[in-house]
């Protein structure tokens, strides 16, 4: 990709947090990203249902981005969840506090999992796909609704277990994809592509913010060890703000096949030197995060996903024994992870860290009022 890609990292504070978010918007290039006069769609980040931090899109990120469309000229918005196999997308969205927020700027919310929402239908890709025509031989399905529409994408700055880090391109996986996504394990960094390839013939903008105000290090997307960092990242550049992302959190970025794949493909920028960044010097970042392995491949999910049993991926997930494994994620993670450990964690950064306060005063509600919208969109002043 011959084109320099912008991606703005800045530090930020409670106190500001909504003028910050705006300004790393601003920085990023939203309004030259997004189509004027067109639906833009927020799809956040819900990666587990219980409010770990750095697991999900933070409540000040969704209402700085709502006020930053605002100002910019984008007053159109909707949001589309997802749900996942070991996710609930309604249990989310409240224990999050994303309702309060939706409810005080009038957002609609669309579920892509309910068909009076959206209509999934058959999508031919110009572009070449590197797997998804082979997983699907009877068609990519897409959602009826993401067509001629701006997205927004709202990450966290985490590792994952199976790409080892996420961010931008991943967070378009739940939206983007139907039910049937955990087929594509075994190749999760070519579809990622792939999807990034359909996003940009289908999606009149795109642009993401990605919060890493608390960052998850470890196996993640779930199980990690959160870790304050009072950084905020925006771009056009999907793989260029995963690129950067990568590089603060301690990855070489081309080493990661799906931020190199996709700068094979001409799709964004991977390589730093391709890369400005504005706003901090991120040059000395360097957090030294570690992925390791979770219990769900230590419990054999590499050899089913990239092991000698990849084989018989089709008796094993597309046929009633997918519940087993569906059904041993849930009980790990939401029957003893969060009650005998994550929960905890959870509690100790809510009192004592100055984001975790700021999350609980968002279970009062969003920092502005709906009220005030029709005037000043300065940010109040977190409450005592």
């Amino acid at each position: 990709m011959a084109k320099r890609s912008t991606v703005a990292v800045i530090k930020v504070r409670p106190e500001t947090i909504l003028e910050d978010v705006q300004r790393v918007c601003e920085l990023g290039g939203m309004k030259q990203a997004l189509a004027p006069g067109h639906t833009t769609i927020l799809k956040d980040n819900i990666s587990w249902h219980y409010p770990f931090p750095a697991a999900n899109t933070t409540p000040w990120q969704l209402e700085g981005t709502i006020l930053a469309l605002r100002k910019l000229g984008f007053p159109d918005i909707s949001c589309v969840q997802n749900k996942t196999v070991v996710t609930d997308a309604f249990k989310g969205e409240d224990l999050n506090h994303y309702v309060p927020i939706f409810k005080a700027y009038d957002i609609p919310v669309l579920f892509n999992f309910k068909e009076e929402d959206i209509k999934w239908v058959t999508y031919q890709p110009k572009a070449r796909m590197r797997v998804l025509d082979k997983i699907f031989p009877e068609g990519i399905q897409v959602p009826d609704y993401f067509f001629d529409k701006n997205i927004v994408h709202l990450p966290t700055m985490k590792c994952h277990i199976y790409t080892t880090t996420t961010g931008a391109m991943k967070n378009a996986f739940g939206g983007l994809l139907n039910l049937h996504r955990h087929y594509t394990h075994s190749w999760i960094h070519e579809t990622l592509v792939d999807l990034l390839a359909i996003q940009k013939e289908i999606h009149s903008g795109l642009f993401a913010i990605m919060d890493g105000t608390t960052a998850g290090n470890g196996p993640g997307p779930r199980t990690m060890y959160p870790v304050i960092k009072d950084y905020m990242l925006a771009s056009e550049d999907q793989v260029a703000i995963d690129a950067v992302a990568a590089k603060m959190m301690g990855f070489d970025p081309m080493t990661l096949d799906y931020i190199r794949f996709a700068d094979d493909d001409g799709l964004g920028n991977g390589r730093m030197e391709n890369i400005e960044i504005v706003g901090e010097d991120i040059s000395r970042e360097n957090w030294k995060f570690k992925v390791g392995k979770n219990l769900v491949r230590l419990g054999g999910g590499d050899l089913i996903w990239f092991g000698p049993l990849k084989r018989f991926q089709k008796l094993f997930f597309h046929t009633p024994l997918v519940n087993v494994f569906i059904a041993a994620s849930e009980v790990y993670h939401d029957y003893f992870r969060w009650p005998f450990n994550d929960k905890k964690i959870f509690e100790q950064w809510r009192r004592s860290t100055h984001w975790g306060k700021l999350f609980e005063q968002y279970s009062r509600g969003p920092m502005i009022a709906a009220a005030h919208l029709a005037g000043s969109t300065k940010a109040q002043r977190p409450r005592a």
